[in-house]
């Protein structure tokens, strides 16, 4: 098709470098593409990242519920979400913007040989054309001279006056210029023979082969551009169907909200157990008696059976704050917030949580709760009680339901703890029994006192557990009252903290031993809510401090051991503190103890700085 445009060979050159240019042009489109997927990608990695719960943290706590656990889902899918528009990328990268660089080099080098062989041809036909008028220029040249010459001749020929030797010189003369001219005619027939053979082939020959060739590799090139085209649309086909799942995903996590369930967790977890005050009896001020405080207000809400000091008579009862003081309720039920100070002793030889005088009336609890809403705590008095620790052991500072929860976490955390000791003290046992069967593995008595650590740990462990079953059972009714032995136990630390608990409720506390509402004469500030319960968080993961090497396989069928097989690497997180055992990391789900001559460890070199 190419055959027809043989006087076109400039346009045609320019049109192949164009086609040239459209694909580059092409290639970079596609490559400004995939960094706008990778970008994306990045852009949705770090928003899901931005939005995880933080591990260890109060708010990693606000994820049981069906919302944010549908909200933590989301963020996942949107990370695996990410990872499709990265696979785009590296897709379009490879089968479009890579392949098409290579095919363009190649291109242009096929494009300039052709075009190459090209000029060669015209330049081998434009010579061809130079040597024909060359040779056609002196036959003309040729024949003019050889008429010269004759014209010459006859002229000396007609002179009677010229020689006879000078006629003869002219004739020689004129035979030798018609002889040139007949040489000269030959030459240019020759030549015009051979160029008109060379012009035959180059229109005919040369050139069509050359514009067939140019030809097939322009088509090659559009239809290239046409494949990758196709390939640029298949890639995002390709993504479809898992980016469809990732979405169905999310529409599920959205479907497994439970508004229900929600609603019963938080019910569950800020249930004080506090049971709603009973009516109020008619005070009736006509009749000369005194005035008595009504049996059906709360009593103490530690409910251990102490008696409260009542208020002075010129304190009035004020009403339950249910309606008008909303965050007193706030108070009551978050465990994050300091304990209420308790009315000091009324006299200055009572002892803190000691027993009192059984004629002493029952302080109304809602006198000392609007008490503590209306009057402004001083900022010693909360700092003495962060000095104190964070609360009593018992956690008799919180509501019934709360305090029980509290106090089964510690049973179960203690229960935890125990079976650790004894699976430890299992394993050693073990370790020695193969010591006194194998003497040269090791020193049986070594363990020894290792092995008496752990039994005291246990004995220590076990009347924790018992102390702390003892004011669970007084919190489910299973038992009527706290019993000595638990006073016992618990009354250094509530001693402790009650002594700078009653310094501050002394700071309001009459002479006569009644609450007063008056400001006092120092600087007095709103204190902020500080979070008493931080034993209770979460440990960081412990960093890795080298690595190590199983020499034997070691089955770790007890709980804190991790069973392990020969010639295993895994992370170091611990070394040995003297009692056989070394702490290991197969993954961030798989950690325990091994026995430390079952592996060799290779610590990092800043492992002790670090």
């Amino acid at each position: 098709f190419f055959d027809s445009l043989q006087d076109q060979f400039d346009n045609l050159e320019k049109h192949t470098q164009w086609g040239i240019d459209v694909l580059e042009k092409y290639i970079k489109f596609v490559k400004e593409r995939t960094e706008i997927e990778l970008s994306y990608a990045k852009q949705l990695r770090n928003l899901s990242k931005k939005y995880q719960p933080k591990k260890n943290s109060k708010e990693e706590e606000e994820y049981r519920y069906t919302s944010t656990k549908a909200f933590l889902a989301t963020l996942n899918e949107m990370n695996d979400y990410a990872g499709q528009h990265e696979v785009i990328s590296e897709n379009m990268t490879s089968l479009i913007t890579g392949e098409l660089t290579r095919y363009v080099q190649e291109l242009k080098q096929e494009r300039k040989s052709h075009f190459h062989d090209g000029r060669k041809a015209q330049q081998h036909i434009e010579t061809c054309w130079k040597q024909l008028e060359a040779s056609k220029r002196r036959f003309e040249r040729d024949c003019k001279e050889a008429d010269r010459a004759q014209q010459y001749f006859e002229k000396m020929d007609a002179d009677i006056n010229v020689t006879k030797a000078d006629v003869e010189k002219a004739r020689q003369q004129a035979q030798l210029r018609h002889q040139m001219a007949e040489d000269s005619k030959a030459e240019y027939s020759s030549t015009l023979q051979k160029f008109n053979s060379e012009q035959h082939d180059h229109y005919y020959t040369h050139i069509p082969n050359i514009f067939q060739k140019i030809q097939e590799m322009e088509e090659r090139r559009i239809v290239r551009i046409g494949e990758s085209m196709k390939t640029f649309a298949e890639v995002d086909r390709q993504v479809i169907p898992i980016i469809g799942k990732c979405l169905d995903e999310i529409t599920k996590a959205a479907e497994s909200i439970d508004h229900k369930n929600d609603s019963q967790m938080v019910i569950e977890a800020f249930k004080s157990g506090f049971e709603p005050p009973g009516d109020v009896d008619f005070e009736d001020f006509t009749q000369p008696m005194k005035r008595t405080v009504s049996e059906s207000s709360l009593s103490n809400s530690r409910g251990d059976g102490k008696s409260e000091p009542k208020f002075g008579s010129k304190s009035k009862g004020k009403l339950w704050p249910f309606i008008k003081k909303n965050k007193l309720m706030s108070l009551l039920t978050s465990p994050h917030q300091p304990p209420p100070p308790p009315p000091a002793s009324a006299s200055p030889s009572a002892v803190p949580n000691g027993p009192q005088s059984p004629k002493q009336q029952k302080e109304p609890l809602s006198h000392r709760f609007n008490e503590f809403m209306t009057s402004k705590p001083k900022i010693h008095c909360f700092r003495s009680l962060k000095r104190g620790g964070a609360g009593p052991e018992d956690f008799s500072n919180l509501p019934p339901e709360q305090r029980r929860k509290k106090l089964q976490q510690k049973v179960d955390e203690l229960n935890r703890d125990i079976q650790k000791e004894l699976d430890q003290r299992d394993a050693l046992t073990k370790m020695k029994d193969v010591y006194i069967k194998n003497p040269q593995m090791g020193d049986a008595a070594s363990v020894d006192h290792r092995l008496a650590e752990l039994g005291q740990n246990i004995e220590k462990l076990r009347l924790e557990v018992q102390k702390f079953e003892g004011w669970l059972a007084e919190v489910e009714g299973r038992l009527p009252a706290r019993t000595e032995q638990a006073r016992r136990q618990s009354g250094l630390y509530e001693a402790q903290n009650t002594s700078a608990v009653n310094s501050c409720a002394q700071d309001r506390e009459s002479p006569d031993g009644s609450y007063t509402e008056e400001q006092s004469q120092e600087t007095e500030m709103k204190v902020p809510a500080t979070d008493f319960d931080d034993e209770f968080d979460d440990e960081e993961p412990l960093p890795t401090i080298g690595t190590c090497k199983a020499l034997y396989t070691f089955e770790g069928q007890n709980e804190g051991t991790i069973s392990v097989a020969e010639g295993e690497m895994l992370y170091v997180i611990e070394e040995d503190k003297g009692d056989g055992w070394t702490r290991i990391r197969r993954n961030e789900d798989e950690e325990g103890y091994v026995p430390t001559s079952y592996v060799e460890v290779y610590l990092d070199k800043n492992a002790k700085g670090a």
